[in-house]
C-alpha cells in the first residue's frame, strides 16, 4: 500500500515518475509549503498531525473521486506530518492528463477537497515563542 501520509519529506521526483504516461499532454503539480506568516505573526513552524488511517482513507477517496470526475490520468497526493520549517513541502497534488484544462480542474479539486476531507490537523509556532492550533474547514457531517 502507498503511504500518502507520514513524515517523510515528499519526493516530487518520484512522484512525477511514478505518473509518466505517453499520453499526458499536461502535469500539473500543486505544492503547499509552510509560509513564514499568518495573520500578522511571524511563523516559525508547523506542527501537522493527523489520524493517519483515516487521512489515508481521506487522501485514496480524493484521488479515486478526481480519477471519476475528470477526464485524467493520474492523480497523487501526499501529506507530511510532523513539524516542518518555513519554505518545506506540507502538501502535494500530482495530476496527468491529456490536456491541460482538466489537469488543472481536478488538482484544484483534490487540493480543495482533501483540506474539506482529511483528518490532518495544524499547529503554528510563532516567533513570540506562542503557538495554536488552527481550525481546519469544517469536515463533513461535524456537529450533526
Amino acid at each position: 500500500m502507498t503511504e500518502r501520509v507520514n513524515s517523510e519529506a515528499i519526493d516530487i521526483e518520484a512522484l512525477l515518475a511514478g505518473t509518466e504516461s505517453p499520453d499526458a499532454g499536461a502535469l500539473v503539480v500543486f505544492g503547499g509549503t509552510v509560509r513564514r506568516h499568518h495573520d500578522d505573526k511571524a511563523v516559525t513552524a508547523i506542527e501537522y498531525s493527523a489520524y493517519e488511517p483515516l487521512a489515508e482513507k481521506a487522501l485514496a477517496e480524493v484521488e479515486a473521486e478526481a480519477m471519476a470526475r475528470f477526464d485524467i490520468l493520474s492523480c497523487v497526493i501526499r501529506h507530511r506530518t510532523g513539524k516542518l520549517e518555513v519554505g518545506e513541502l506540507s502538501v502535494v497534488v500530482v495530476v496527468r492528463a491529456a490536456h491541460r484544462a482538466e489537469a488543472f480542474e481536478a488538482g484544484r479539486f483534490a487540493i480543495d477537497t482533501l483540506k474539506k476531507t482529511a483528518p490532518v490537523w495544524k499547529r503554528e509556532a510563532y516567533s513570540d515563542g506562542t503557538e495554536v492550533y488552527l481550525q481546519g474547514e469544517t469536515l463533513p457531517g461535524a456537529g450533526a
